[in-house]
């Protein structure tokens, strides 16, 4: 059996480990989980993983969530994998780690808090929540001023200094581009501020091309629709 992935590319760490795979001319399957209609709740998906999550994967009969211990293991076991995405060097490792260990309670805990509560909410039935939002926007703003004191630093192209992208960058960048469901210029004003973080965007997405915007093209036809129904219920002038 070989490496199968199940993911819904409407959520930012399934779409890092399919452009992980696809970079690393990894061979899997994708299974698709539609989040928004329950599958990841079927007791056949718990069966993979209990915490009814995605993204999650089965290679052969190894079984394996969240999606940093993902990376690491993909990383690891395949050896089509280039150096730079989870360096063998112990130090250079350990400092990969310290970003993805910060990123699900800092980055990615105001990115998804903010996109959810602004945007995303009501395709669960959810109502939006200006309060939520707002908190999870302090803590996005937050996070992008450390990420550009902390990891990129000068000149940097990727974070640590690094020439190539690692699975901290990828991981990172995939989760910034769900600002791409909320208002256009209510992204731009969160975004403006940080010219070093817009710009290591795009050496992600120039270094993971033409990987990088396919995977994530569900995601532009959700722009472009909820974009659709702002326009239709914006007061004419």
């Amino acid at each position: 059996m070989g490496l199968k992935v199940y993911a819904d590319r409407m959520s930012q760490p399934s779409r890092a480990i399919i452009i992980f795979c696809k970079m690393n001319r990894i061979d899997f399957e994708e299974v698709r989980i539609d989040i928004s209609k329950g599958q990841h709740r079927t007791p056949e998906f718990e069966k993979i993983n209990p915490m009814k999550q995605v993204p999650a994967i089965v290679d052969g009969r190894f079984k394996l969530f969240e999606s940093h211990a993902i990376l690491r293991y993909l990383a690891c076991s395949f050896p089509s994998v280039s150096d730079h995405w989870y360096p063998n060097d112990l130090t250079s490792r350990a400092k990969i780690d310290s970003i993805l260990d910060w990123h699900h309670a800092n980055l990615r805990r105001g990115a998804m808090t903010y996109v959810f509560n602004s945007a995303l909410a009501p395709a669960f039935s959810i109502s939006l929540n200006a309060q939520a939002a707002e908190e999870g926007k302090k803590l996005l703003s937050s996070s992008l001023s450390k990420i550009e004191s902390f990891w990129l630093k000068g000149n940097s192209r990727f974070l640590l200094g690094n020439a190539q992208p690692s699975i901290a960058d990828l991981s990172l960048v995939c989760e910034l581009m769900q600002l791409e469901v909320v208002d256009s210029e209510e992204r731009q004003r969160i975004l403006e501020p940080h010219q070093k973080i817009m710009d290591w965007m795009e050496n992600v997405k120039s270094a993971t091309h033409p990987h990088f915007l396919e995977v994530h093209g569900i995601l532009y036809k959700v722009k472009a629709r909820l974009e659709s129904r702002r326009n239709k219920v914006s007061p004419k002038l």
